[in-house]
C-alpha cells in the first residue's frame, strides 16, 4: 500500500490497520447500508481509517461503542445526545473519544446492532486478517459472551480495494469473519463460509492478557458465580 501510494498517515502501516486514501468514501458507503441505517448502537474499532464511520454514526444520532486500545480500559460509550453538535468530529477521534465518551462496565454495555472492523486483508469468503494482536476477535468474543451480539449481528469491514485478496486466509474458531466488505468502489457480500465465535475462547487468553485487560477478569469472575 505504501509502494502504491495508497497508504496515508499514520505510517509505516506495518503492524497496524492501515489508513488509506478513500477511507472516507468507503465509510460513507457503509453508512448507506441498511445494516448501518437501522442500527441504534454500533461497535466501531478505534483505528484511523474508521474515524469517519464513527463521525457519521454520531452525526446520525447513533451510539458508538469503541474499544480502548488493546482493551486496557475496556469499552467507551460515545453518546451523541451528550455531545455538542460542533464537537462530534472531535469525539470521533481516539483522543476525543476519551474526552466525550465514557468508560462503561460490563453491566452497562448496551446491545450492539452492528459491528464495524478494520482489516489488513480480507477475502470474499469473509475471512480477515487483522494487525496480529487478535483484539477485534476478542472484542467480539467479549460482546458475544455477554449476550450483546448474536450470530445474526452484521459484521462489516471497511478496506481499500487492494486489501481484498483472492488467497485463502486460515481461520480458527476464535477468528471473526465478516458479512460485508466495503471499499471505496464496491460492496461485496461475503459467502459466509465461516462461523462467528461463540464467545471468549479462554484457552487462547494468555496470563499477560488477563493481567493487562481488567474486563477479562471481571467477566471471568461473573462466569464463576
Amino acid at each position: 500500500m505504501e509502494e502504491s501510494g495508497i497508504a496515508r498517515f499514520p505510517k509505516p502501516v506495518a503492524g497496524r490497520i492501515p489508513n488509506f486514501h478513500g477511507a472516507e468514501t468507503a465509510c460513507y458507503s457503509a453508512s448507506r447500508l441498511a445494516e448501518f441505517v437501522l442500527a441504534h448502537t454500533i461497535k466501531i474499532n478505534p483505528d484511523t481509517p474508521q474515524t469517519h464511520a464513527r463521525y457519521i454514526a454520531l452525526k446520525m444520532g447513533k451510539r458508538v461503542i469503541m474499544p480502548t486500545p488493546k482493551l486496557r480500559e475496556g469499552f467507551l460509550l460515545i453518546d451523541p445526545s451528550r455531545i455538542p453538535g460542533d464537537r462530534l468530529r472531535e469525539a470521533s477521534t481516539i483522543r476525543g473519544s476519551f474526552i466525550y465518551g465514557s468508560k462503561i462496565s460490563v453491566h452497562k454495555i448496551p446491545r450492539v446492532d452492528l459491528v464495524l472492523v478494520g482489516s489488513v486483508a480480507v477475502n470474499r469468503h469473509g475471512a480477515r486478517v487483522g494487525k496480529g494482536g487478535g483484539y477485534a476477535d476478542l472484542e467480539y468474543g467479549i460482546l458475544r459472551e455477554l449476550g450483546l451480539v448474536r450470530d445474526s449481528t452484521p459484521v462489516i469491514t471497511v478496506v481499500h480495494d487492494i486489501q481484498v485478496i483472492d488467497d485463502e486466509i486460515p481461520m480458527e474458531p476464535h477468528d471473526l469473519p465478516v458479512d460485508l466488505i466495503v471499499t471505496p468502489t464496491r460492496i461485496i457480500k461475503a459467502d459466509k463460509r465461516f462461523e462467528k465465535p461463540r464467545g471468549i475462547y479462554w484457552e487462547e487468553v494468555s496470563g499477560d492478557m488477563m493481567k493487562s485487560i481488567p474486563i477479562l477478569r471481571e467477566i471471568r469472575g461473573l462466569s464463576k458465580r
